[in-house]
């Protein structure tokens, strides 16, 4: 027999009834089971929460461990009820939807859309806007010759150069059929300067009609191997005085250029190819639409005419156009005479 503790009622596990019991228990008295006690304790729910001592409640008595027995069960009775009452709810409300009229609760798809809900907004593509086009800007425009000629260019007018050149690489045939020059471009290492494009203005110039060219009577063909007639040559300010002195020629005096007549070389000075000079000013631009375009093309004239035998001459006549030997770098106008900047030797074409 298991022993009772003191202060037990008289009575209890003596066969006494057990007091009756509510078949609704398990649903109605959650807060009477030892896992919702009011004093906030918690049942001990493992396999070996009874007595210490080894007895057992075989007899059917209400004591400690019966009655800790007695609210588990209704603990778990009450879960498993809750339990079936769901599954229950879940098989009856598929029974209704299985008995429905298919054709009233259906949603109905929208041609060629599958069977998405066609009344979402948000699916609508008639609502929604077309995606935009990209913004694309102007693309830029290539720099023409024109335009790469008609711009000035940063050099400082006392600048000494390395004294190295670079051949310009390519050949460019003579267009004409007249005595035929062959010509090579040079350009002295570290200018900063289009090396191609003054390349490129030499060719254009000495074979315009308006040039030494006209009317077929010569042609100019660059080369950048073989042995040329003459070395066309940027320079700077510094190497050009070098190579001009060669000729017993002063270029240091406002910072001109020169054929070398001695050499190879005709040297076009750098600072004057990219400054351009004061006697092509506004007056000029307005004729022209530049002012340092048709300077340059007058430099590569002027310098190539002393290598092909022509000597300086001044304009005789007010108002017409300087010949295209007048060294109009330095002036435009002399003895009470004004002259026109005029870049070519046969200006009529």
């Amino acid at each position: 027999m298991a022993a009772f503790p003191e202060g037990a009622p008289e009575g209890a596990g003596q066969g006494a009834p057990p007091p009756p019991h509510d078949p609704y228990a398990s649903v109605t008295e959650w807060t009477e089971s030892p896992a919702h006690r009011a004093d906030g304790g918690a049942e001990d729910f493992s396999a070996d929460a009874g007595p210490s001592d080894g007895s057992s409640d075989s007899d059917g008595g209400r004591g400690s461990a019966g009655a800790r027995r007695g609210g588990r069960a209704r603990v778990f009775t009450g879960i498993a009820a809750a339990a079936v009452t769901t599954v229950l709810a879940i098989v009856v409300a598929g029974q209704v939807a299985d008995g429905a009229d298919d054709s009233d609760v259906r949603p109905q798809a929208a041609p060629g859309g599958g069977a998405r809900d066609t009344e979402d907004p948000a699916s609508r593509s008639d609502e929604r806007p077309p995606p935009k086009e990209p913004v694309k800007g102007p693309e830029a425009a290539p720099v023409t010759y024109e335009q790469k000629m008609g711009k000035k260019y940063p050099l400082d007018a006392d600048l000494k150069g390395s004294g190295d050149f670079e051949v310009v690489p390519g050949f460019d045939k003579a267009p004409g059929k007249g005595q035929l020059y062959r010509y090579r471009v040079d350009v002295e290492k570290g200018l900063g300067l289009d090396g191609a494009l003054f390349a490129q203005a030499v060719h254009k110039t000495l074979n315009d009609d308006r040039s030494w060219a006209h009317d077929g009577g010569r042609a100019f063909q660059r080369i950048s191997s073989g042995e040329p007639h003459f070395v066309i040559t940027l320079a700077s300010p510094g190497t050009t005085a070098e190579w001009c002195a060669k000729s017993g020629l002063d270029t240091t005096q406002d910072n001109v250029s020169c054929d070398s007549a001695a050499t190879e070389r005709v040297m076009i000075n750098a600072f004057r190819w990219a400054q351009g000079a004061k006697t092509y000013g506004d007056a000029v631009k307005k004729k022209y639409g530049s002012a340092i375009f048709p300077y340059r093309q007058m430099l590569i004239n002027h310098e190539v005419g002393h290598r092909l035998g022509f000597n300086h001459t001044d304009c005789t006549e007010d108002g017409g156009l300087a010949p295209v030997m007048q060294q109009q770098t330095k002036f435009l106008n002399h003895d009470g005479i004004k002259c026109k900047a005029n870049p070519w030797a046969y200006p009529e074409g």
